[in-house]
């Protein structure tokens, strides 16, 4: 009897694991795994998504390698690797730590403030950024006269020499808010009593940020890196309604480059889309593996 129970008991153990994995392995299965197969697939096919498909090998990540619009392109994206990662997480750590150490009357509005950009929509930003940056009547160039500089109707997302550097304030914008609440919630579990220690002995407010703040909250700081990092290679959508690549490619990405090759207007290839998909995997695999080689996951204690 006591036998028999315990096999009930565990059937049903059984039963209840198998109903709270299956559904969401299922769609992990069906929604990420399938596809990602199907694109190895398709990265040796010649196929436009129309006509018969035709299997050409390897010839696809011969053409990629070769082709000069993808190093281009792969080249702004470490033009924004360089920029975004490291301007987003010091300003959200340096306006995290002004709320969480300052005390400043109204916080509660400030977090609201800075946290506003994360609500709005990539579209929604990138459109009020066309519009701070249109020639004729952008906020900018009104802000620049104010100074005395007569810049005329100049475009910077229509110039080369200016447009790659003037798609990183929108990203950097967009993406602040997000990264401020997580190191505010982070920051608040550090006891005061270090903070009020280091003022003792006499310590900055910049020495408390980098000697007491940054290495208790180091964990955090290098998963926000690694999406960070992550997203700037993956992320175009941006770029896609601000300039689409333009002008002549002067701020084409990886990922625009791709699905423009699946989905523009000229000759649509989804096999050589899905080569450089499959390139563009395993770099951020590699980037994954330089994050945990150069950033150890060290917890601190206190």
């Amino acid at each position: 009897m006591h036998i028999s129970w315990r096999r009930k008991e565990k059937v049903q153990k059984l039963i209840f694991i198998l109903i709270a994995i299956v559904p969401a392995f299922g769609g992990y299965v069906l929604f990420t795994l399938y596809p990602n197969l199907l694109s190895v697939y398709y990265s040796l096919l010649d196929w436009n998504g129309i006509s018969a498909k035709k299997f050409v090998g390897l010839d696809n990540f011969k053409y990629m390698f070769q082709d000069n619009y993808v190093w281009r392109a792969l080249w702004h994206n470490l033009i924004y690797l360089l920029m975004i990662p490291p301007l987003v997480i010091l300003l959200s750590l340096f306006l995290a730590y002004l709320l969480t150490n300052k005390g400043y009357k109204g916080s509660s509005l400030f977090k609201v403030l800075f946290f506003f950009p994360n609500v709005l929509s990539t579209v929604a930003i990138s459109m009020l950024w066309a519009f701070i940056y249109d020639g004729t009547f952008g906020l900018l160039n009104g802000a620049i006269r104010l100074i005395g500089i007569d810049i005329g109707n100049f475009y910077w997302l229509g110039e080369k020499s200016t447009a790659l550097a003037a798609t990183i304030p929108p990203s950097v914008w967009g993406m602040v808010g997000f990264y401020f609440v997580i190191f505010l919630n982070a920051m608040s579990t550090i006891p005061k009593s270090l903070y009020e220690a280091a003022t003792l002995e006499g310590a900055t407010h910049m020495n408390k940020l980098f000697k007491i703040t940054v290495p208790l909250i180091m964990p955090i700081v290098r998963v926000a890196a690694l999406f960070l990092m992550l997203g700037v290679f993956k992320g175009f959508e941006n770029i896609l309604i601000l300039t689409n690549g333009g002008p002549s490619g002067a701020t084409d990405v990886i990922g625009l480059y791709m699905f423009n090759t699946a989905f523009g207007s000229g000759v649509q290839n989804y096999g050589y889309a899905s080569a450089i998909g499959m390139f563009l995997f395993v770099i951020m695999v590699g980037a994954k593996l330089i994050i945990d080689r150069f950033a150890a996951n060290r917890s601190a204690e206190f």
